[in-house]
């Protein structure tokens, strides 16, 4: 099992995918970055799996990576999280000065891809 990461337009489209070496997290990536930066108008966010059963919630590595990302590119982006059995969206929240989650689908991505990619290493 490995964390695959999508990276998405703001209508929905796949723009990448980015395997990663472990269950635990995807590597720094500068070709990922280039991905990011070149893209950056038409960016809408960026999936990845916690390839495990149970709830949706980012880690602290995963909060910091989102800020770093943000800060960079100067925009804000929807960044889903998923696992074998949930979703959830999380989006910078100003008034409460933290990213929130929620269940709602701010923006259509391919879900069943993420699993499949993250459960059968190699899927391509």
């Amino acid at each position: 099992m490995l964390e695959v990461a999508l990276v998405f337009d703001t209508q929905g489209n796949t723009l990448h995918w980015q395997d990663g070496s472990s269950g635990v997290y995807i590597p720094d990536s500068h070709d990922l970055w280039t991905i990011l930066w070149e893209n950056r108008d038409t960016l809408g966010g960026v999936a990845h799996t916690h390839p495990w059963s149970g709830d949706a919630w980012p880690s602290q590595e995963d909060v910091t990576t989102w800020n770093a990302v943000e800060r960079g590119l100067g925009k804000r982006l929807v960044w889903p999280i998923v696992t074998f059995t949930a979703v959830r969206y999380f989006v910078w929240c100003a008034e409460k000065n933290r990213y929130i989650g929620g269940d709602q689908i701010p923006i259509e991505i391919d879900i069943e891809g993420l699993r499949a990619r993250s459960s059968r290493p190699g899927i391509v």
